[in-house]
């Protein structure tokens, strides 16, 4: 136990080897001494320390010295790849984020220009046969006439493409931050299917999604459903004309007209009237 807690001393820190806490038996004279762990931040771990003796000796050797983390000490938490732990939004200016070559969002966009025919120059099987001199001469692929070459001019340039399952993982991405089911889509007037801010994507996308161009929307630039919708639809609410006001109920800015006779045509008259004339002799 001496030379253990010896051992332990000499290789932690000054004052941070604890108390001897057991010894468990390893094997045939093999045992390791367990001393507690004063050291901050290690918590629960111990020091321990493996002795032996070998056959018909007297003397102990020490095996090693490690520092332990017991049944209850203060482990980190399991380390995540970067891959695993990266998240939408993390990356900021300067950030690379490569992909694997593997990656299941990918697939190839053109095939075949490394794998010339049997017959030809530049195959294997013939370079086998050829000395090193004329091997540098023939394994030299001309620009033209390969696949690659063809797929720059007709502006298709690219290794690897979206696959079928990169497809629906970004549908899916971008249905759910900007789809039917959202809040904001359930409360708006029309979708934008029908409005004239939407700006459709090309390929197979456009029958689903396409760009939000209304600086006014909470959409604007972003990739929307086309069952999305929001308040800024060009065609929910239309400018009311200004009302007219209703006419006053006494006019006083129009002349009235007062004619000072009857008109003929009023049925009135200027007859004296009889039954007053037969009042007045009586």
């Amino acid at each position: 136990m001496d030379l253990a807690r010896e051992a332990a001393e000499e290789a932690a820190a000054p004052g941070v080897v604890g108390a001897h806490v057991e010894v468990v038996a390893e094997g045939d004279r093999v045992v390791t001494h367990y001393f507690e762990s004063k050291e901050p931040g290690y918590r629960g771990w111990r020091w321990a320390v493996t002795v032996t003796r070998a056959s018909r000796a007297k003397n102990v050797t020490l095996d090693e010295t490690v520092l332990l983390p017991g049944s209850d000490a203060l482990l980190a938490p399991e380390w995540v790849p970067w891959s695993e732990r990266l998240r939408p939004g993390d990356m900021g200016p300067g950030d690379l984020l490569p992909t694997e070559q593997d990656d299941l969002r990918l697939e190839p966009g053109y095939t075949g220009e490394d794998a010339p025919p049997p017959n030809s120059v530049v195959s294997e099987e013939l370079e086998e046969h050829l000395d090193t001199e004329d091997a540098e001469i023939v394994t030299r692929t001309p620009a033209r006439g390969t696949v690659a070459a063809v797929a720059e001019e007709l502006g298709m340039r690219r290794a690897r493409v979206l696959s079928r399952y990169g497809l629906h993982v970004a549908a899916d991405r971008w249905d759910e931050a900007f789809g039917a089911a959202t809040p904001m889509a359930q409360a708006a007037p029309a979708s934008c299917e029908s409005c004239a801010f939407l700006v459709p994507l090309a390929g197979s996308l456009k029958q689903a999604f396409g760009v939000c161009a209304n600086e006014f929307s909470p959409a604007d630039g972003r990739v929307v459903s086309l069952a999305y919708g929001c308040g800024g639809h060009s065609e929910a609410a239309i400018m009311p004309k200004p009302p007219r006001p209703a006419p006053p109920v006494f006019d006083s800015t129009a002349v009235d007209a007062f004619p000072l006779r009857p008109a003929k045509d009023s049925g009135s008259t200027t007859e004296p009237d009889d039954s007053f004339e037969d009042l007045g002799h009586s």
